[in-house]
């Protein structure tokens, strides 16, 4: 069983695509919107070195962006 989490803000169109390619790929995913939970970016921060959304956790692999040749990759 592959676990997807989504990390976004409100205002991140990546986000969007993001969201938008793993419903259209049927897989399912959990979203985090870090804008109103800041202790979980500051948890990104430390943990990828990234500000930037979305970052994406494909099974304890992290994709930062838009990227989905290699979210595809990691659910293999």
């Amino acid at each position: 069983m592959n676990t997807v989490t989504v990390y976004t803000t409100t205002t991140c169109p990546y986000c969007v695509m993001v969201k938008n390619f793993l419903s259209e790929k049927n897989i399912p995913f959990k979203e985090v919107n870090v804008e109103t939970n800041p202790e979980i970016m500051q948890k990104l921060v430390k943990t990828t070195g990234q500000m930037g959304v979305p970052q994406t956790e494909v099974n304890g692999q992290w994709i930062v962006g838009f990227d989905p040749n290699k979210i595809m990759m990691a659910l293999r």
